[in-house]
């Protein structure tokens, strides 16, 4: 039985213990989604972590609809990660990309285009922009001749990912963003190749996967996904069968790690009665596992002990607690997380949080 706290191989990556830093947005980048300097000292600060996967980072400007967020497709883009990624590795740290796009989930005064979806079906709920709060729009349904163009700005970022120093990239398919949209029949209601059953719903994932393992190396290639319960709108109606059709997609990649958020019935940050999806995942999925979602130390270590997880990757604390695989090894109590700070633009919330030694 492997400890939290071991080693771990994760694709070309050996993780010094398997606490991850789960994706987070903190919006510190640019209004022309620049990293900034202040950036290399929040990631440095939490190297400690098995494995830091950034930030969401949008692949295209069509794709990115949340303020101050940072992208991989502009030359200056990547030589703003440059510092970024140095510092990790300075630390002793490693650091994967996540590609993001959005999908419906954008707004036109900032993306500067409709919206894109699988479905033209307008999500819940309101969209971050520089205005304020607005109502989403409704997204126009890609076209099968736009989706190898879609598939490109993945490929280009990922490559752009590796110019930048990073060591690998995850593809963001979770929290109902563009190919989670194409994954579940919820939004998905196309009737050609890429909707209808699960083994059609999954192709859209399937080949932009394999384009980007291709691009820099399936060892290097993570995917993100959440396929139980609700998530900014997007659902599906039978979880299981789309559960085995993405195991069976993926396997045969040879990705670097699966990461699954999983939502759970007392969950903080959504909850469902949706049973999680991972011991089934695990039956047909080969690869390293890694689950997200409310863990503590306890809990973890059971999901490694029984052999459903590889590592476990943690969120939120992450963000009050730059040293966390620390103070978990120890026990020792946490900072309490800032809410009114989690998007603001400076150092406050985001860079001053003490570590154990200056607690202690």
């Amino acid at each position: 039985m492997a400890n939290l706290f071991e080693p771990v191989r994760l694709g070309a990556i050996q993780a010094s213990n398997r606490v991850l830093m789960a994706p987070l947005t903190r919006a510190r980048a640019t209004r022309d989604h620049v990293p900034t300097p202040i950036m290399a000292d929040y990631y440095r600060q939490r190297a400690s972590a098995g494995l830091i996967i950034s930030e969401g980072v949008g692949i295209s400007q069509q794709g990115l609809g949340w303020p101050y967020a940072a992208g991989l497709w502009s030359a200056e883009q990547v030589e703003g990660w440059k510092p970024v990624t140095a510092a990790v590795h300075e630390a002793g740290g490693r650091i994967f990309a996540q590609l993001w796009h959005m999908g419906r989930l954008v707004h036109s005064s900032v993306t500067g285009e409709q919206p894109v979806s699988s479905s033209p079906i307008t999500a819940p709920g309101r969209a971050h922009t520089y205005e304020g709060n607005k109502s989403y729009e409704q997204p126009r349904a890609l076209d099968v001749e736009d989706i190898p163009d879609v598939i490109q700005t993945y490929v280009t970022a990922a490559r752009n990912a590796i110019e930048a120093g990073f060591d690998g990239v995850q593809i963001h398919g979770a929290n109902g963003y563009l190919i989670d949209e194409f994954l579940r029949d919820g939004v998905n209601r196309r009737e050609d190749a890429y909707g209808g059953p699960p083994e059609n719903r999954v192709r859209l994932l399937r080949e932009i996967t394999q384009a980007v393992a291709d691009a820099i190396g399936a060892d290097r290639t993570a995917v993100r996904l959440s396929l139980n319960g609700d998530t900014q709108g997007t659902d599906d109606s039978d979880p299981a069968s789309l559960s085995l059709a993405v195991a069976k997609a993926l396997d045969p990649i040879g990705l670097a790690f699966l990461e699954l958020r999983e939502l759970r019935p007392d969950g903080t940050r959504g909850a469902t009665n949706v049973p999680r999806q991972s011991p089934l995942i695990r039956q047909h999925y080969a690869g390293p596992l890694v689950l997200n979602s409310d863990y503590d130390t306890a809990r973890a270590q059971a999901d490694l002990d029984s052999g459903l997880a590889q590592a476990i990757s943690f969120g939120r604390p992450f963000i009050a607690n730059p040293d966390l695989p620390e103070r978990l090894s120890a026990g020792a109590s946490l900072n309490p997380l800032q809410e009114e700070t989690l998007y603001t633009q400076g150092a406050e919330g985001y860079v001053d949080y003490p570590a154990l030694e200056k607690v202690a």
